[in-house]
């Protein structure tokens, strides 16, 4: 008897361990961690990476800000805008298939969400869709 309850008890928590790994495969991930702790994430050295960054949150200039941060770590930002519906949670969308990419931007503007949704255009790299839970970093005083 003592058998069957091991067992039953082993399949419980594989079949446990097998829904969550389902459930964190289907959605995007969030990421807040670094790639290296206490170096700046930056854009792979010689590959340009094309971005598009939208500011879905009530908040004026957010994709300006956005823009400039990415920049500054060597990413392409080729075009911004802003959307009519808002979102809590910032999205970055794989478009390329290069999720290390993705990766690297979600951490420079964590929380953020990756999702793979590939283009066939190959136009953009990355969409951004900056969520209002995203606080720009502290600006520095330049008079």
């Amino acid at each position: 008897m003592r058998r069957w309850w091991s067992f039953g008890a082993i399949l419980v928590i594989v079949a446990a361990f097998v829904t969550v790994f389902i459930i964190h495969r289907r959605q995007g991930r969030v990421v807040t961690r670094p790639l290296i702790a206490g170096a700046p994430i930056r854009a792979p050295q010689g590959v340009r990476i094309r971005v598009q960054v939208l500011n879905a949150t009530k908040t004026r200039g957010l994709a300006r800000i956005a823009t400039t941060l990415l920049r500054d770590r060597g990413f392409d930002v080729v075009e911004t805008g802003t959307l009519k519906q808002t979102r809590d949670t910032t999205l970055v969308l794989d478009l390329s298939g290069h999720p290390d990419w993705a990766t690297r931007i979600a951490q420079i503007l964590t929380p953020a969400t990756v999702t793979a949704r590939p283009d066939s255009s190959r136009y953009l790299d990355i969409a951004v869709v900056l969520g209002s839970s995203w606080r720009p970093p502290a600006q520095s005083f330049n008079p």
